[in-house]
């Protein structure tokens, strides 16, 4: 029973780490190793300008199908007009904020910088190995980008009509004037406006505001819309974010965090939308509602538009994804704005989120949105650790030192636990030499042998799962950190010491990672011996075998293992002193 015990754990162990290498390849953009996405590559249009309208799309379609509201404006250009282009320079970000439209289609994250290890053996590594190098870490991340179709993320507004054949309202795609400048924030300067002004439009005129303020990843957004008609007009203002569709990979474990939209309402929470759902009209998305947002989220970043003006309960707002084609998705909340009459002005405020997941920051912004920050399957236990780690680390001051400090508490929290299970293999290393003699005896003599081996465990008060159930009860709590230590966004470029410069990228000297091969086979040899001479040399080769895996994986994880197998060793080594089985 032990022998089978120790294969289904070592099944176990070995097929989660093929996971988490795969899902690995994926995060850094490449296929998956093992389990290829079943899903092929979205064809490229004909027309490169197909394309590019195709991605500017409006909300073209409600969840699971069905024909275009009313009023929705066409996918195509209205006019080959070119539409002045806006950079605009802030502490935090540099963006570009287009006429047609006042559309935001490019934003960097000037407080983030990429990855490329410049230093060490990482490099080496990445290229024997076949892997495609990560960008430069000397230029800011790109949120959001209209450059090529494989890259184009956007946040685009407009308004909408809904009465069928009442025409059409300015939209997205609509050319605006764009007051002028200055468009950089200068020193001593915390507020930064931006004005565009549509031309009437089926009797409307649209006025975008964009506020940006230092230090804040929040980008204000003033709606003015004003009824230039003799009739009134019940518009709706319609905000969306569309984006190419990122490459999904499956995992039973769910080791990679989510990219796509995400929308949250009060009734329903936080519900996330993959893309390949959106192209099989699969799409449950919650009913209209007073109150909710919508997002697009990745590794360590998200945008969200947000109403968060004073009385915008009362607008009911819907939400709708779209499928736009060539690999391009759309996630949608339209707002149904008060009767608007003749000569009048409706004004609506809005945020637009764009920026890292920090989970303090965001839930502050509106209910729920620190949902955005992705903890996997064990969220009710990831958030109490975060929270824990998060003060740990105003006590330390550094990331590396916060994982070290919470490991040794979780340690202690499940000392108790951790001495039965110890103890257990302890016990199962004492009598492993009566165990080997006794198979060795009955080889020949399968069912005797059984229950020979039964009579020993017996008489010696042994329990073959005695060291299985507590490590098993542990494995959620473990999980949790990992999705703790893999989306915070803290502890992307966050050093620990000497040459450990991110805890968020791999150790550059692959240090870390062979300390942790030698603790985890210092713990093999501490553990009972199977009595199968097959199963003892997997015990060994396991651990190398599946080493490798950790020369990728973030700095921050390993040092985690390394922590947990040293703390591990310590307890399991007195524990074996103390029974009188060390070395045996």
């Amino acid at each position: 029973m032990n022998d089978i015990r120790r294969t289904i754990l070592w099944v176990i162990f070995g097929f989660s780490l093929v996971m988490l290498w795969d899902q690995w390849q994926v995060h850094n953009g490449r296929q998956p190793t093992f389990l290829p996405s079943a899903r092929p590559p979205a064809a490229a249009p004909a027309d490169p300008a197909a394309a590019s309208n195709a991605a500017a799309g409006v909300p073209t379609a409600a969840a699971g199908g069905g024909a275009a509201p009313a009023g929705t404006p066409p996918t195509a250009a209205p006019a080959a007009v070119s539409a002045e282009k806006v950079q605009v320079q802030t502490d935090v970000y540099n963006a570009v904020l287009d006429g047609q439209g006042g559309t935001l289609t490019r934003l960097e994250l000037s407080q983030f910088m990429e990855e490329k290890e410049r230093t060490g053996l990482m490099p080496w590594f990445r290229r024997i190995t076949g892997q495609t190098e990560v960008p430069v870490r000397d230029h800011p991340v790109l949120l959001m980008d209209d450059s090529s179709p494989a890259t184009r993320y956007l946040a685009q507004t407009g308004l909408l009509n809904p009465v069928a054949g009442g025409g059409a309202f300015p939209t997205h795609l609509s050319l605006m004037a764009v007051k002028p400048g200055p468009y950089k924030m200068a020193d001593g300067q915390n507020q930064l406006d931006v004005v565009f002004e549509s031309q009437p439009v089926g009797g409307l005129k649209y006025i975008k505001t964009y506020q940006f303020r230092r230090g804040d990843y929040v980008i204000r957004v003033k709606h003015d819309v004003v009824n230039l008609s003799q009739q009134p007009l019940e518009p709706q203002l319609y905000m969306q974010l569309a984006r190419h569709g990122a490459e999904q990979g499956g995992s039973m474990f769910g080791t990679s965090t989510f990219s796509g939209p995400a929308v949250y309402t009060n009734e329903k929470k936080f519900h996330k939308v993959s893309f390949a759902d959106i192209s099989k009209n699969k799409v449950e998305l919650p009913p209209a509602a007073q109150d909710g947002w919508i997002a697009m989220v990745q590794h360590y970043f998200a945008s969200a538009w947000l109403l968060n003006q004073p009385g915008s309960d009362n607008f009911k707002r819907e939400f709708r994804v779209s499928d736009l084609g060539a690999n391009q998705y759309a996630i949608s909340m339209v707002a149904s704005l008060p009767a608007l009459a003749p000569g009048a002005t409706q004004t609506v405020e809005s945020s637009l989120f764009a920026g890292p997941a920090d989970e303090k920051k965001l839930e502050v912004l509106s209910p729920g949105l620190e949902l955005i920050k992705d903890y996997g399957i064990f969220a009710i236990i990831s958030k109490p650790l975060y929270w824990l780690l998060d003060k740990l680390h105003s006590l330390l001051g550094n990331w590396g030192w916060s994982i070290v400090a919470l490991v040794v508490l979780l340690k202690a929290a499940f000392y108790w636990l951790n001495a039965k299970a110890y103890s257990s293999m302890a016990k199962m290393k004492a009598i492993n030499p009566r165990i080997m003699e006794m198979r060795e005896r009955l080889k020949d003599k399968p069912q005797e042998m059984q229950q020979e081996m039964m009579r020993i465990y017996r008489d010696e008060k042994v329990n073959p799962l005695g060291g299985c159930f507590p490590i098993v009860i542990q494995i959620p709590v473990f999980i949790a950190l990992y999705w703790v230590l893999l989306s915070s966004v803290e502890m992307r470029h966050a050093p620990w010491i000497l040459w450990i410069r991110d805890l968020s990228a791999p150790d550059p000297w692959f240090i870390l990672p062979l300390v942790m091969t030698g603790t985890t086979l210092l713990q093999t040899w501490l553990n009972p011996t199977p009595p199968d001479p097959l199963q003892a040399r997997l015990m060994w080769i396991m651990p190398l075998a599946f080493s490798v895996m950790f020369f990728v994986f973030p700095a921050g994880l390993v040092l985690y293992w390394i922590t947990n197998n040293i703390l591990s060793i310590a307890q399991q080594w007195f524990i074996n002193k103390r029974l009188g089985v060390l070395g045996k």
